[in-house]
Formats: structure tokens, C-alpha cells, sequence
């Protein structure tokens, strides 16, 4: 570790990856690029929790298969979503018989599990490991705001948590590899806001990208894109600003996974996607494929998350944030 880079010395690779998203999601721009999805959000289940967790054991299957593995092919299983204690996770995947390792980075789940698998495969410590990630709007709103029934109007700042999830399958043969990585630090600058989760989360991203690029010989310029999950609009706006403030320029290839699931306007989706699995879904359906057809090269992808629960938030506390950052390079 260089101050905080992870170069990897042995550059894990992706081999496979498997997506499933809810209805809504596939109605979106990158609808056709989902490898599964629920017309009525419920996945076969009767509950939206054991939907979620249909989520991550249909995706994980899916990863498993295009990798032409098994059970037995994986040393060790990394897995969150944003329920409390991981249900959606330890439900959902205890059918397999894996070494399991729950996680939790709120929105920055996905970014986490590959950092941390990148780092497994990398030190000698596994030879392939799965990572997993997942939300599911119906199973937050009950959690973390107010049951679907309620009704309850949205301020224009409101993210709106995906139906989806994403699995990647680490080893050393693949198109993509992860040749570095940053574990983000927490910031916490006070904001109470549960409807405006990106600028809560924009300053911890901040954070992180600035130790990437002092710490690096790159530039944003040596990059096709810069892929934040998820801040949305108001989070990415606020993004920009900052690192201007910091003389980082990421305007001509900055994007954010909530931005890129929905159509923002005619969906209503206020300012965008959200959740554990809007980047699993977006990385996995759609960055990945660009990365794998070389129509991208070199990416940097941050995930951010909120590091609040619903309890926290009723006694009125601030939110803390975390960023993690995983690079993303094709093998020419």
C-alpha cells in the first residue's frame, strides 16, 4: 500500500458477472442489458426481503455459471446488501455451501467486495472468490422510511433505492483486472438530510479520489471514465464542485450509476438511483460489457455509502459517509 493505494502486484481479474434487476429497471435506458429481471419485483417470493434475497442467489448462480464453476470453485463468498444484519445476504446465500463474509459499505458494498477480493486473490490468500451486493426498493422504504402504503411525497433531492444485483466471480483469467484500489475513510460533515443522501456521501468521495491522485503518477485525462455509485444528481454536482475547489477537473468524464439506470425524467425518479445494487447492476450489466468489448479501457469506479441506519436517523443523528475505489482495466 502506497498511502493508501492498493497496487496489486498480481492483478486480480473479473471472470464473470451476473445481473437481476426489478421492473422499473429494466424499463430504463440499460433495460436490455440485464441478464434477469422480475415483472412483478418479487421474484417468486412473498415477502420483498426474501425477494432480495432471490436477487443475490439468482445472481450468484448466474456469476457461477458463465465462470463454468461450481460451489466448490469458490475459496470464499464476500456479501451485503443494506438490510439490517445483512439478512438479504446470509438468506439468500445459505444454500451455498461457501466460506461466507458479510459486509456492510451501504451503497459502497459493491465497490468493497471488490476491493477486498481483489486483495484475497492478490496475497496468495484464494484463489477465486465471489462477491455479491443487492437492495431492493420495496424492503428500504419499509426500513428506512415509510411503508409503500403511506404515500409519502418525495423532495426533489430524493434518491430512489434500485431493484437489482450484481455478482462478480474474482480469479486470475479474464478480460478485466483490478491493478489497484483505495479503502475510502469515513467523513461525517453534519448532514441530517435522509432525502439528500448524495451530499451527504459527495465529500467522503471527495476524499478519496484526491488520495488516489496525489498518490498516483495519473490524472483524471488517463481515464475514459470516472463512475461514482450512487450520489445521483445532487451528489454528483456537489462532487464536481469540490474537486474543482481542489483543481481535480472531472467534468468531461464523470458519471454516476444513478444517473445511468433511469431515465430520470420520464421515470420521476427525482435524483436518481440508489442502493447496494444500482452499481453492482450498472457495473456489472453495463460498464463491464463496454470494458470487455475494449469501447472502454481504464475506468475508476468510487461506490458510495451512507453509514446510517434507521435508528440512527430517528435520534436525529448526522450521517456518516465512506467511498471506496476499485480500477478497472482491460486486458488488450
Amino acid at each position: 500500500m502506497n498511502n493508501g493505494v492498493i497496487k496489486f502486484l498480481q492483478e486480480p481479474k473479473i471472470m464473470s458477472t451476473y445481473s437481476c434487476v426489478g421492473s422499473e429497471e429494466k424499463k430504463g435506458p440499460l433495460g436490455r442489458l440485464f441478464n434477469y429481471y422480475s415483472e412483478d419485483n418479487k421474484f417468486g417470493k412473498n415477502t420483498w426481503e426474501k425477494s432480495e434475497s432471490e436477487m443475490q442467489r439468482i445472481a450468484l448462480f448466474g456469476a457461477m455459471q458463465n465462470a463454468g464453476i461450481k460451489d466448490t470453485g469458490l475459496d470464499i463468498l464476500l456479501a451485503g446488501d443494506l438490510l439490517n444484519q445483512c439478512v438479504g445476504s446470509s438468506f439468500g446465500l445459505s444454500d451455498y455451501d461457501i466460506p461466507y463474509v458479510g459486509l456492510y459499505g451501504a451503497c459502497s458494498t459493491c465497490a468493497l467486495g471488490l476491493a477486498l477480493g481483489s486483495c484475497l486473490i492478490s496475497g496468495g490468500i484464494a484463489e477465486r472468490v465471489g462477491t455479491v451486493t443487492s437492495s431492493h426498493f420495496c424492503s428500504s422504504e419499509r426500513q428506512f422510511r415509510f411503508p409503500l402504503e403511506y404515500g409519502g411525497q418525495r423532495p426533489p433531492t430524493a434518491q430512489w433505492t434500485v431493484t437489482g444485483a450484481g455478482a462478480f466471480i474474482l480469479g486470475n483469467k479474464g478480460r478485466v483486472s483490478i491493478p489497484e484500489a483505495v479503502f475510502g475513510k469515513i467523513k461525517d460533515m453534519g448532514i441530517k438530510d435522509v432525502n439528500n443522501m448524495g451530499a451527504a456521501m459527495a465529500p467522503s468521495c471527495v476524499e478519496t479520489i484526491k488520495t488516489y491522485f496525489r498518490e498516483t503518477d495519473h490524472s483524471p485525462e488517463d481515464f475514459d471514465m470516472i463512475i461514482t455509485g450512487d450520489l445521483g444528481y445532487e451528489g454528483s454536482e456537489i462532487l464536481k464542485e469540490l474537486l474543482l475547489s481542489e483543481g481535480i477537473d472531472i467534468r468531461k468524464n464523470h458519471t454516476d450509476c444513478g444517473l445511468l439506470i433511469y431515465d430520470i425524467e420520464a421515470q420521476d425518479k427525482h435524483a436518481g438511483g440508489s442502493g447496494c445494487g444500482c452499481s453492482a447492476s450498472v457495473i456489472s450489466a453495463h460498464i463491464l460489457k463496454k470494458l470487455e468489448a475494449c469501447e472502454l479501457r481504464d475506468v475508476l469506479f468510487i461506490g458510495t455509502g451512507a453509514l446510517m441506519n434507521s435508528l440512527t436517523v430517528c435520534q436525529g443523528n448526522s450521517i456518516p459517509a465512506i467511498s471506496h475505489l476499485v480500477r478497472l482495466k482491460t486486458e488488450v
